[in-house]
């Protein structure tokens, strides 16, 4: 029957085999000769509190999705935009201020620097992407730098680049949360005491929102990506029109100081590490290569553009109306330098600045969803890997990476706590690691087409040579310029390597334990094989155990421990009359254990080292949840103490009464 489609359920027969069927073929159907495919019924629980989490879980993420319907759940070149460059787009948002914060140091003269800067970090912008289409073309498996290391340098590199990425993604999701936090604060400021509350709740929601699967996510992340986008370009233009028409707010309209004059190289170093912040998110889009509808690479690639120019557009647009304006950086709980812009060009007050703050601030929350993405895609790719817990591999109800999700929720709600929500003090442990992480790809990329040498290898040599040369001396710059506080993460990454290479290890010496021959036959069970019960009383639960261990071995004994011996004598005339055939051994225990003198006996009575010794461990499991204090608590003693012994099965027996 095992190789035949089962009947149907309206289908009448006096064959026991079709009244033994029916439950089976209301579960499972058959695809071939002896492969089930599961219905949706078979997942379902069968407890009412399993019953009542699902229904919850499915009111909260939606309907399970089978594994063929990831091809669904692909992205359009529309909606990878929105999830994966909304954390680059956003960062327009605060990566000028970041600027303006070290150039104000020198003065307000030293300010007008801040277009130059942004030039420059708008032409490494366009480096690094035009590098990072060609990583998406030359692995299109996704894993980014990663993906690059690994294949071109080994793992000690791999895992240096994934450690920076997964940092970086995390201070992604504290940065952009704390700064729409700011955004809103700016336009509300009897907000700011909530802040921290407001950062933790948006992570939750932001969390939940990935949880539901990706292109979910995509339409709710979507319209405020674009909102942001239409309203970030609307609000250059009017200023570059009034600009245009001789309104450059005064302070902008006399003669413009050299900036190299006000301002010192150290400083102006300063002030390049700080502002890129901008590039951070570039590399999600390669990391992220197979969450694309087909052509993958194609896609991915043209998303990358796009992205690049838009926030090269809005970063420049924005830093020239703000040095235009003379524009500065407000002390702790004012207006954000973009608020700023916003009250000049829409008027303050006015219903165009508190839509541009609303817009910036989703913007700013949804800017977290990129390393939503990212970040479990790596990690699944690092866990298939063997350098994270497996888990991190396995996709939940909605086809998303459920563990990694939440592990970053946590990790970044953490963050947001300790730092108060403030992105000045975030901001220097920000974009160190995904500089390093670009170097390390850049240079790979440069060993790959030395090895390929292609069509048109030169010319790919050339760009991705020059991005390894530019993001290096950048890393460096950016590490040293946040000194001290960039130090934490260049402890950090080497601590997350670490903690990946001991996974690694656990895992190699768990494989090399559990591996067996190809050559070895595995035989029959041996009926001699000892099978040990400790029976506390004869009740249902020590039966059922009993039972179990005379189905599979001949050799039974059942233990009692007591520290009673003319109890013990009672027990055995109850055990052996109602038992009869079993072998029943008495162990008193003067000191009242219960444990200890049970595993010495199973020591102590081993004649064979290498025969298997079976314990079957009754088991009651009780009605409901909270009595689990009252039962099982030798048993579950018990287990843990045999856990590992040489030739020792632990067998738990559960016993569950009629309701």
């Amino acid at each position: 029957m095992s190789a035949e489609e089962p009947p149907r359920a309206g289908h009448r027969r006096a064959d026991r085999r079709v009244r033994v069927d029916r439950p089976l073929a209301q579960y499972f159907r058959y695809t071939a000769p002896g492969v089930l495919r599961a219905r949706p019924e078979a997942s379902r629980p069968t407890t009412a509190s399993g019953r009542l989490w699902a229904s919850a879980r499915r009111i909260l993420i939606g309907p399970p999705l089978t594994s063929e319907q990831e091809a669904e759940e692909r992205l359009s070149k529309k909606k990878a935009l929105a999830i994966f460059s909304s954390d680059a787009i956003s960062s327009s948002a605060y990566a000028t201020e970041e600027i303006l914060r070290v150039l104000i140091v020198a003065g307000a003269a030293a300010l007008s620097a801040s277009l130059w800067i942004a030039l420059a970090i708008a032409g490494l912008l366009a480096a690094v992407a035009t590098s990072y289409r060609q990583i998406g073309h030359a692995y299109p498996s996704g894993g980014g730098a990663y993906a690059v290391a690994r294949a071109n340098f080994g793992l000690g590199a791999a895992i240096v680049a994934a450690g920076a990425l997964l940092v970086d993604y995390v201070m992604t999701v504290a940065v952009s949360t704390s700064s729409a936090v700011e955004q809103i604060t700016s336009a509300v400021p009897a907000l700011e005491p909530g802040r921290v509350a407001i950062g933790v709740a948006a992570i939750a929601l932001i969390t939940l929102a990935n949880l539901r699967g990706v292109r979910e996510s995509g339409n709710i992340f979507a319209i405020p990506t674009y909102l942001f986008i239409g309203g970030t370009l609307l609000m250059i233009g009017i200023g570059l029109v009034r600009v245009a028409l001789g309104d450059g707010g005064g302070a902008a309209l006399g003669p413009r100081p050299q900036p190299l004059e006000a301002v010192g190289a150290i400083l102006l170093l300063r002030a390049f590490a700080a502002g890129s912040v901008a590039l951070t998110g570039t590399e999600a889009i390669a990391n992220g290569v197979q969450a694309f509808k087909p052509p993958e690479a194609t896609n991915a690639a043209r998303t990358l553009a796009t992205m690049a120019m838009l926030l090269g557009v809005l970063f420049v647009g924005i830093t020239f109306l703000v040095d235009r304006y003379g524009i500065t950086p407000s002390g702790p709980g004012g207006g954000t330098v973009v608020a700023q812009l916003a009250t000049t060009v829409y008027g303050p007050g006015s219903p165009g600045f508190y839509a541009f703050q609303l817009v910036t601030a989703l913007i700013l929350f949804l800017a977290a969803n990129t390393s939503f993405n990212a970040f479990p895609r790596l990690a699944a790719i690092l866990a298939r890997d063997g350098l994270m817990p497996r888990h991190f591999a396995f996709r939940g109800d909605r086809l998303a990476y459920t563990v990694g999700i939440l592990l970053l929720g946590a990790a970044a709600s953490v963050l947001v706590i300790v730092f108060g929500g403030r992105t000045t003090a975030l901001i220097p442990l920000y974009s160190v690691g995904v500089f390093v992480a670009f170097t390390i790809s850049q240079a790979g990329m440069v060993r790959h087409w030395l090895a390929v040498r292609g069509p048109g290898w030169r010319r790919r040599l050339a760009v991705n040579g020059v991005g390894a040369g530019l993001t290096g001396v950048v890393a460096v710059v950016v590490t040293a310029a946040k000194a001290p506080d960039s130090l934490l993460v260049a402890v950090m990454v080497p601590g997350l390597a670490g903690l990946m290479l001991l996974v690694r290890r656990e895992y190699s010496v768990q494989a090399s334990d559990l591996a067996v021959r190809p050559d070895v036959v595995i035989g029959p069970p041996r009926r001699e094989e000892r099978v040990i019960v400790p029976v506390p009383e004869v009740n249902r639960a020590v039966v059922q155990a009993v039972t179990f261990g005379r189905s599979i071995s001949e050799n039974v004994i059942a233990v009692h421990v007591t520290d009673d011996l003319q109890a013990g004598s009672a027990f055995r005339n109850t055990f052996t009359r109602q038992m009869p055939g079993v072998a029943l051994v008495i162990v008193e225990s003067p000191y009242r254990a219960v444990v200890e003198p049970l595993v010495a006996y199973l020591e102590a009575s081993s004649s064979d080292p290498d025969l298997l010794t079976i314990v079957v461990l009754p088991e009651f499991v009780p009605r409901h949840w909270w009595d689990q204090v009252l039962f099982n608590q030798v048993a579950g003693r018990l287990r843990r103490a045999l856990i590992g012994r040489p030739n020792t099965v632990v067998s738990m027996v559960p016993y569950r009464r009629d309701r």
